[in-house]
């Protein structure tokens, strides 16, 4: 089977193309557009670049689409991409004006180029679906609750990417098919000892998510893609009083005070220098405190989200970084394990200097519990659970 995995943002369009079949799957190819004004000439072009280059022969040799949604009202999971998802993707479009526009735009434009193409959806809070109560819900008014706010979550692609393989990599084999058959069979925990595992997804935009026996009992993001730590220039968890306060202080708007927080604030915000991980480390070398500031609150988030889930989950088996900077920040990963011995997590600092963006065990070969490196592979998660849904 052949399946195009769609990567759409609302000035780009990435893809790429994989055949499926039931050992696992291959990329035949890859392609990506910036700067699009127009998402329909992009997607017309990339299917005719495929067939330039003869990996298709014609557009029927496309079987299915996938698409990494973002945040649907009233639908999660893995679902045939229908009228409903446009639906559930236009009734968010105000929490998530990045992500959730651009697909709906998308599932449509493909509707019409790949008129016999599957289309399928995999949204991000899918992996979420089976949380408690408790960990869904704020304590807010009951009319709040019915219109939809409560705590989603995001990134579920790439955690239960790090459920299965974590799974693989202590040997528990009944935990990965467990994960492997979640969004077609529901939760399902083995009838074996508990396996707990803490991923943390740290890029541009991080969270930590607690998982056990292969499920996510919970996550550090909430409502919007907005929450939890410190993001790239959006500001992570704050405190709904500092809205009203600001708004007054500084005479700006409900929207300018939106625009602040989702544009000038998070890693951009405390450092003053960039919201790039990078230049605020060489800014923090050369003596720079507000960057210092940044990397220190970056990582207390971190920690505070482990913290919490190791005491939900009740101890820790594995802790796990991926992303962007999960896979090469080695001084981060070592900021965050520092004094966790205690909880049984020995980082080797040999093995973390020696790792970027390659799997690998960074704790002591003697640690009770391990420590991964593993590189995010949201992508052909899409691919294999749109196999599945279709198989």
């Amino acid at each position: 089977m052949n399946i195009l995995v769609a990567n759409l943002g609302s000035t780009s369009f990435k893809y790429r193309l994989f055949r499926m079949d039931q050992d696992g799957g291959e990329v035949l190819a890859h392609g990506g557009y910036e700067r699009v004004t127009d998402h329909a000439i992009a997607i017309d072009d990339a299917i005719a670049t495929l067939q330039r280059d003869g990996i298709i022969q014609s557009t029927d040799d496309i079987d299915a689409v996938g698409f990494k949604t973002v945040l649907g009202k009233d639908l999660s999971g893995c679902v045939i991409a229908d009228q409903s998802v446009i639906d559930a993707l236009d009734g968010f479009a105000d929490v998530a004006p990045a992500h959730n526009p651009p697909y709906a735009n998308g599932i449509r434009q493909f509707a019409k180029a790949l008129p016999n193409a599957k289309l399928v959806a995999l949204f991000e809070t899918a992996f979420y679906q089976w949380t408690s109560p408790a960990s869904a819900h704020y304590a807010i008014p009951k009319s709040w609750r019915d219109i939809g706010i409560r705590r989603y979550g995001f990134h579920g692609a790439s955690h239960k990417f790090i459920a299965e393989r974590s799974a693989e990599l202590m040997d528990r084999p009944d935990v990965a098919e467990t994960t492997r058959r979640l969004y077609l069979d529901g939760q399902q925990a083995p009838d074996a000892a508990p396996l707990r595992v803490v991923s943390c997804h740290l890029g541009g935009s991080s969270s930590v998510t607690g998982i056990l026996n292969g499920v996510a009992i919970g996550t550090s993001m909430g409502f919007s893609p907005q929450s939890g730590l410190p993001q790239n220039n959006r500001v992570g968890d704050l405190d709904s009083g500092a809205i009203p306060y600001a708004m007054k202080k500084l005479g700006i708007s409900v929207d300018e005070a939106a625009r602040q927080l989702t544009k000038e604030s998070g890693l951009q915000g405390l450092s003053g220098v960039s919201n790039d991980l990078r230049d605020i480390a060489a800014a923090a070398n050369d003596g720079n405190q507000d960057a210092h500031l940044a990397l220190d609150a970056l990582a207390h988030s971190i920690r505070h989200w482990i913290g919490a889930f190791m005491i939900e989950l009740g101890g820790i088996d594995a802790l796990v970084f991926t992303a962007g900077i999960g896979e090469n920040n080695t001084a981060i990963r070592a900021t965050v394990c520092n004094g966790l011995e205690n909880f049984g997590l020995h980082l080797d600092a040999e093995k973390n200097t020696a790792t970027r963006a390659t799997e690998a065990t960074i704790s002591r070969d003697n640690s009770p519990a391990k420590i991964f490196v593993i590189p995010a592979n949201e992508e052909l998660v899409l691919a294999r659970e749109v196999f599945r849904k279709l198989s």
